[in-house]
């Protein structure tokens, strides 16, 4: 019991808690650039194939590892003066996140949806650049015996910042118009930045130390190598290395394909958004909680892989419950059933593959590289789902939902192959292979 108590008394630490509030900060603006978004449209009358095209403003998702080694190495001023380098950054993009949350509420998606899709682009672009800064303070805040409640708190967060986002978003939408929504998700962003505030600034980490008197330009040579050519020549180095960069492209593709059309399919079958709110976010989040521990489960007992391999096909096969859905049509029963499925298998399946993300990473550029490896995993859930609504259109919904359980093969396939090719899995954080 004493055992069991120490064990979870790691959650209650000061640092562990501000990881969890960031998180929620982290999660917050996900659902408001995209899927709540979503809705917004389709109750204003735009159609299908537009909606699934604007799941590119999530691009900002994917490039940020092109902007991870500016934020990981260089100073904010005065913010870093003031903060230093980890918090002022934060703050800076906290701000910037607040004003375009407030700006995105005020646009008019039919009168002006080139406003809207860029409102929602500056949206993303803050929310990625927050999630580089709040991933390296997690890093370097937390001790050793910390980092796995770190890491589990986190998604505890940023699950809490996409329900209120989410559900709590549609439902105040029920009551108020969509200005006031967004205008009060701004405002939720204080949050985070009272945390920030509140936390103490973490170790700067190795930096390099030239002489004063060095010349400029020696001095942004020795900085590009040190922070952006390293890292990314570290990965490529290791033998593998794009084979697991397409893996990691496609594992959650199948998921991401679908979920892209989720709310517009709720909507058209013919459910209100308190009952999507209610259903699909209040009870998907404790069903997803329930995938995330059985998913860590998995990987302490069958190994990374296997645990892959499991949660791959699951997640897959769950892809059938909304063509399930389609054909019955409007059903509470069948939309908690198909939620419950739907969310634990994909909750299984985040928890193995945020493990294996992170067990890719080498310890000397754990920030630039996480920015990467999730950059890659991004890429599916939004540039390659584009498309989802065109299908979803010219299939009719059971068919979609049947389609996007084949979407999910080739990165079955290829993971097989990676498990056959790496049997120890030998991408090992700071190992010399893939």
């Amino acid at each position: 019991m004493n055992a069991l108590l120490q064990s979870l008394a790691v959650y209650v630490r000061r640092p562990i808690l501000v990881v969890l509030i960031l998180g929620f900060s982290s999660g917050l603006p996900l659902a408001l650039s995209f899927s709540t978004l979503s809705v917004w449209m389709r109750e204003a009358g735009v159609d299908l194939a537009s909606i699934g095209v604007f799941s590119l403003v999530g691009t900002p998702y994917v490039l940020k590892f092109l902007w991870a080694p500016l934020m990981d190495r260089a100073p904010l001023p005065p913010l870093t003066n003031w903060l230093g380098r980890r918090r002022g950054w934060m703050i800076a993009t906290q701000l910037a996140l607040m004003a375009a949350l407030a700006a995105l509420g005020a646009s008019d998606p039919i009168m002006a949806p080139w406003t809207t899709a860029t409102l929602a682009v500056l949206v993303s672009f803050c929310s990625a650049s927050q999630d580089i800064v709040v991933d390296a303070y997690r890093i370097e805040s937390l001790g050793e015996d910390e980092q796995g409640a770190g890491a589990a708190t986190l998604v505890l967060g940023y699950r809490v910042g996409m329900l209120a986002s989410g559900a709590g978003a549609l439902l105040l939408a029920d009551m108020l118009g969509w200005f006031e929504v967004y205008l009060i998700m701004a405002g939720l962003v204080v949050i985070g930045i009272a945390a920030v505030l509140a936390s103490p600034e973490p170790d700067a980490g190795e930096v390099i130390a030239l002489p004063s008197d060095a010349p400029i330009r020696q001095r942004l040579t020795a900085w590009g190598e040190s922070a952006v050519v390293a890292p990314f020549s570290e990965f490529m180095s290791r033998d593998g290395w794009l084979a697991v960069l397409l893996f990691i492209l496609l594992y959650k593709f199948g998921d991401a394909f679908a979920g892209t059309m989720a709310n517009p399919f709720y909507i058209d079958t013919g459910f209100s958004k308190t009952e999507i709110a209610q259903v699909t976010k209040v009870f998907g989040l404790a069903s997803l909680l329930i995938g995330l521990f059985i998913g860590g489960v998995l990987v302490k007992r069958m190994g990374l892989l296997g645990a892959l391999l499991v949660c791959g096909v699951l997640q897959a096969v769950s892809n059938l419950m909304f063509a399930v859905q389609a054909e019955v049509g409007y059903d509470i029963n069948v939309l908690t059933a198909t939620i419950a499925i739907e969310n634990v298998t994909g909750g299984m399946g985040t928890a193995a593959f945020v493990a294996y993300l992170s067990s890719l990473t080498n310890v000397a550029f754990t920030a630039t590289q996480y920015a990467l490896l999730s950059s890659f995993m991004g890429f599916g859930r939004t540039v390659l789902s584009a498309s989802s609504g065109w299908f979803a259109e010219n299939l009719g919904w059971v068919e979609f939902f049947i389609a996007s359980t084949f979407v999910a093969l080739p990165g079955l396939i290829l993971l097989i192959w990676l498990k056959r090719l790496y049997p120890d899995h030998a991408h090992r954080r700071g190992g010399a292979d893939p």
